[in-house]
């Protein structure tokens, strides 16, 4: 049962985030603002709920799949995306970067912290 409250709070940030693009009308997923919101939570919480946790864990495990939806799209608007591969390039690379330096720094700083629940 854990999972399924933890399912539900999650759809429940989608949800918000959903309000949120339509009151704001942000050019931004939903799911991102949701997301962005739920991390805001746990971080003033200290903490990540067990039932957050149980419903999480099985997304992580099928992570590919989502996100392949999203990849196998590119090919239908590849065509629009002709004249923009110096930028595509450009973000690609330092996204990637940025993505590595705050990993590195994130674990950096967390290594060693003792795990608190």
């Amino acid at each position: 049962m854990p999972a399924l409250s933890g399912f539900l709070w999650l759809i429940s940030y989608w949800l918000i985030g959903e309000v949120v693009i339509h009151f704001t009308a942000l050019p931004i997923s939903s799911g991102v603002i949701g997301m962005l919101l739920l991390c805001a939570t746990l971080a003033v919480r200290g903490r990540v709920p067990t039932s957050i946790a149980a419903a999480a864990q099985p997304l992580i495990a099928l992570l590919a799949m989502l996100i392949m939806p999203g990849v196998v799209g590119v090919f239908f608007i590849i065509g629009e995306l002709a004249g923009q591969w110096t930028a595509i390039l450009i973000a690609l690379v330092l996204g990637t970067l940025f993505s590595v330096v705050t990993t590195l720094w994130l674990l950096k700083r967390l290594i060693g912290r003792p795990n608190v629940r």
